[in-house]
């Protein structure tokens, strides 16, 4: 085989390799089951929520150890 024909060869074989992982791809998220319009909503609000909580949470830490370190430090 002629380097030129290999090359080919190869290029070929990776544009095989990249149409096979778009179909693959594609067929794949055929599969998913998708939530609905408001099953996201619902999870976005929990989200939103856990967010706000650790939020205060980690600020409340915050500020109490702030507190205790100047306390310490005087």
């Amino acid at each position: 085989m002629a380097k030129a024909e290999k090359g080919k060869s190869i290029e070929r074989r990776q544009a095989n390799k990249i149409q096979i992982f778009f179909r693959e791809s594609v067929g794949e998220l055929r599969k998913v089951s998708w939530p609905t319009r408001q099953d996201a909503w619902n999870l976005t609000k929990i989200v939103l929520l856990v967010i706000v909580v650790m939020g205060v949470y980690l600020g409340l830490l915050d500020y109490i150890f702030t507190a205790l370190m100047s306390l310490i430090l005087g």
